[in-house]
């Protein structure tokens, strides 16, 4: 016998005082949840956009979004996972961390170190093929690969007659994507060729603005209009990832190899709560939700700080070099880096709490973030401003379909059935 307290709310956050630990148990639950998700994943990227655009350090900005979004993990494991009382079957977060569950625990970690290298790839193509581009591409990539995958390990649990049709619906947005990003490029190239020669060959990059010039009305009132040729050449001024000049190959390389990390963290932490490869000894509870996103937070945090430390001192993409004293005083910018951690780590603590009620493969609808993050590139960043009628047609087609595309996995939704074990300790 078990008592059920529920919230008082027009959705259903329900869970089991008795032997359980909170839990999201309803469907209302999980795809609010997933809203949230979508709402703070799509959101970070921009931030850290913004920081490159304004010409802080890639490497810099990484390291601060790395400390909190490992401490939004931190956070939730301490929190939900330490609430309603403790047993062997139903442990909370710190009794897990003694429990023999390392199988587990590898699957969890091996999603974060494909997560922070997807994100840390992400970080660099924005610079190269756009923030709503990437993003088109690397969440297609990842629910065509992830969500198919997370169906099957799922026993599944979601309605295929609804999922697959809405992964179709992303393969129809990549490629309208694509053709975005075609139409976009063709109209940067006319507008920069109406320029003189020497404006676009003979850039300075010593007169950079400094954050509090960005921010002044004198600079705002000063600067070129979104979307212009000057625009673009005094973006490439003052942005810390030169990027005329260079082929475009190495930002879709960057992206799709972005997009194959993402389509794999997801299983991954699949397989650390629900083990459906039966890696645990006989008797070992499964991994709760809270507990696999610490250890998946944690291989994040450290091969992402481990990396960019590394880029410090031997920077890519001819990136200048700097050191571990220079991040330390380089506080322009830092709280939107903190604050993008913060985005970042709730956002897939939301969306594996929502994928373990109602299926990881429903879960990774979440990747429609490009609604989101298209939305903050045009009002932050001017991008597609002055494009053509062939662009905005096909700029509008392809968040269309994106958003039919979260609709209808949203909409495939299951529920996952309670574990044998469960059941014997309820009665």
């Amino acid at each position: 016998m078990s008592v059920q307290f529920v919230f008082i709310s027009r959705v259903d956050f329900s869970y089991s005082w008795r032997l359980k630990m909170y839990m999201v148990e309803s469907k209302e639950g999980a795809i609010a949840c997933m809203l949230f998700a979508l709402f703070f994943l799509g959101t970070w990227p921009a931030l850290l956009t913004l920081l490159e655009r304004r010409g802080r350090l890639p490497q810099h900005t990484y390291l601060d979004y790395s400390i909190t979004n490992f401490l939004a993990a931190l956070i939730i494991a301490l929190t939900l996972g330490e609430i309603g009382e403790s047993s062997y079957d139903h442990p909370n977060f710190r009794q897990q961390l003694y429990q023999d569950n390392w199988a587990s625990v590898m699957f969890a970690m091996a999603g974060g170190i494909v997560l922070s290298l997807g994100n840390l790839s992400t970080q660099y193509a924005f610079a190269f093929v756009g923030l709503s581009v990437t993003e088109v591409i690397t969440a297609s990539i990842t629910v065509v690969i992830g969500s198919t995958v997370n169906y099957f390990l799922d026993d599944k649990i979601n309605r295929a007659e609804v999922l697959f049709p809405g992964v179709a619906c992303f393969l129809i947005a990549v490629c309208l994507g694509s053709a975005v990003h075609s139409s976009n490029a063709a109209d940067n190239k006319a507008k920069l060729q109406s320029l003189p020669a020497d404006a676009v060959k003979g850039l300075k990059t010593t007169d950079v603005p400094s954050f509090s010039d960005l921010e002044s009305s004198d600079y705002l009132s000063r600067k070129a209009k979104a979307g212009s040729a000057n625009y673009l050449v005094e973006l490439e001024n003052r942005r810390s990832i030169k990027v005329f000049g260079k082929s475009t190959l190495i930002g879709l390389s960057l992206t799709f190899f972005a997009g194959a990390c993402f389509s794999l963290f997801s299983p991954a932490f699949n397989l650390a709560t629900n083990d459906q490869w039966h890696t645990l000894k006989e008797g070992v509870p499964h991994l709760a939700v809270y507990t696999a996103f610490f250890y998946f937070s944690v291989s994040c945090f450290v091969l992402g700080v481990t990396l960019n430390i590394i880029f410090l001192y031997q920077p890519i993409l001819n990136l200048p070099k700097t050191t571990f004293k220079a991040y330390l005083n380089d506080w322009n910018g830092r709280g939107w880096a903190l604050l993008a951690g913060f985005l970042c780590g709730f956002g897939n603590g939301l969306q594996f709490m929502g994928g373990q009620a109602a299926g990881y493969a429903a879960a990774d609808a979440v990747q429609a973030l490009p609604l989101v993050s298209t939305f903050w590139a045009i009002l932050l960043f001017g991008e597609y401003r002055r494009s053509s009628k062939k662009t905005y047609s096909l700029l509008v087609s392809m968040l269309v379909m994106f958003a039919v595309a979260v609709v209808v996995l949203m909409a495939s939704a299951g529920h996952r059935k309670e574990s044998k074990v469960a059941k014997s300790i309820e009665q």
